[in-house]
This record gives structure tokens, C-alpha cells and sequence, in this order.
């Protein structure tokens, strides 16, 4: 017997096992829950203030500057080429299919199911408790066509309530989603890409008088906020699926290499 081993203690099964506080932050840091809460509260704030005066809260003047500024009026056809009708199209069914069925599908497929119900649940929860609900609760309403002042309405249907904008929640939700399904060294590609989407809606939803500016800004932070938070509770989960590459060809790989 090693002299390592007489003199270590013996280990009784009933002895609690010590776990690292650096090791737990890791496995749930706390900063995506701090970052979560703060936006959620700054949403939430905000969302009572327009309740309060849905008609004119406090952003109304920088609001209604923004849609002077990039707002269109109809005839005009700028609403209707590729890249407005991108977002547009990215925040109806065709983003619903790929955020809710394709995306969802094939982190099923390559086993990464932990990752596919975090997705789900932030889809879900986001879309229904951050758009729908306050939709209903605060019904700000949205611009209309003021023809003395060469304002216009919206340009597409819409359905009532302005703030927070849906289309918005949905992308802020999908900045964050995403990037949770990479480990941290290979987020960075994605937050740019992320940052152009998130600008391009708020741009969009503007651009075709659906929302106000500050609807936009905060369903951003409303949809982002939210799935930070859930980020935070399912870290640990999602973290067990990062040894599992995102697609099939990094899956092949290994065994081409190989036989070279």
C-alpha cells in the first residue's frame, strides 16, 4: 500500500461530497439569470407605463419622430422587396415553421433533445406570455393614417395591439435561442448575425408603420430577457448536448479522417 494511500482518510458513504462554487457557476451562470431579470423588469416597466396612457406614454415624441423619419406611404412598393419582406415572412408562418417545427426536428434528429425542448419551451413561452399576453393586457394601439400630416397606417394586416411588436418578441427570443445551442467559443459568428436580424426587424416593423419604435426596441428585450432566463435553468441540460455536433457532416467527419 502507497504511503498516498494509508494516510488518506477513509471515505464513508454518508460523507457529503463538496462541490465547487466556481464549478456550479459554471454549470448555470448567473449571469444569463441577472441579465434576464434586469431586461424582464425594464420590459415589464415599460409595458405599465403604456397601460397607464396607452395612447400617448412617455417614448410617444421619439416614436412619432421615428415614423415621420423612416415610415412609408403606401403605392410606394419599397415594403415589398426582398429585404423587408424577409422579416416579414420571419415573423409569420414561415419563421413559425422553421422555429417551431424544422429547427425543434432536427435537434431531435442529431439527439439533442435537451436542446430541442429548451427551443420549444422558449418559442412557446415567449410567443404566448410576452407577445400575446401583454398584447391583450396593455392594447396600445397602433399608427394610424393621419393624411393632414402625410403619415400612413400600416402597409399589411395587422391585428390589435401595437406594443409589445410580435415580430419583434420573436426575433429577440431566436438572438438568444440559438446561441444557446453553441458552446461559447463558437457564439460569436451568430451574435453578429443575431445583431443584423434584430436591427433589421425593428427597421422593418417600423419601415411599414405596424408598430411604433419603442414596441419594436422593447419586444426585442422582452423575447431576449425571457429566454436568457430560461437559458439559466436549462444550462446544465444544455450544456450535456454540446459534445454533439449540429450537423451531420461534423458527425462523419472523425471517420473520414480516420481512414486517410
Amino acid at each position: 500500500m502507497s504511503d498516498a494511500a494509508a494516510t488518506s482518510p477513509p471515505v464513508d458513504a454518508t460523507t457529503p461530497v463538496a462541490v465547487e462554487p466556481a464549478a456550479s457557476a459554471a454549470l448555470r451562470p448567473r449571469r444569463l439569470l441577472v441579465t434576464g431579470l434586469i431586461g424582464l423588469a425594464l420590459f415589464v416597466a415599460f409595458g405599465l407605463t403604456v397601460a397607464a396612457n396607452p395612447g400617448s406614454p412617455f417614448t410617444q415624441g421619439i416614436d412619432g419622430a421615428w415614423r415621420a423619419l423612416v415610415g412609408l406611404q403606401p403605392g410606394t412598393g419599397g415594403e415589398t422587396w426582398a429585404l423587408p419582406m424577409l422579416f416579414q415572412y420571419l415573423g409569420e408562418i414561415p419563421g413559425a415553421v422553421l422555429t417551431l417545427l424544422v429547427i425543434p426536428i432536427w435537434l431531435f434528429v442529431i439527439r439533442r433533445w435537451r436542446s430541442a425542448l429548451f427551443f420549444l419551451a422558449a418559442e412557446f413561452g415567449g410567443t404566448l406570455v410576452v407577445s400575446q399576453l401583454v398584447k391583450n393586457l396593455v392594447d396600445r394601439p397602433r399608427p394610424a393614417a393621419d393624411l393632414a400630416n402625410g403619415l400612413a397606417g400600416p402597409l399589411f394586416g395587422v391585428d390589435h395591439g401595437s406594443f409589445p411588436s410580435g415580430h419583434a418578441v420573436s426575433t429577440g427570443i431566436l438572438l438568444v435561442a440559438v446561441a444557446a445551442l453553441f458552446p461559447p467559443a463558437k457564439r460569436l459568428a451568430w451574435w453578429i448575425i443575431g445583431a443584423l436580424l434584430v436591427v433589421g426587424m425593428i427597421w422593418q416593423r417600423t419601415l411599414i408603420n405596424a408598430h411604433w419604435l419603442s414596441d419594436a426596441l422593447f419586444g426585442v428585450i422582452g423575447g431576449a430577457s425571457a429566454t436568457l432566463i430560461l437559458w439559466w435553468a436549462f444550462a446544465a441540460l444544455l450544456q450535456k448536448d454540446y459534445g454533439k455536433p449540429l450537423f451531420r457532416r461534423s458527425i462523419e467527419a472523425p471517420a473520414i479522417e480516420g481512414a486517410t
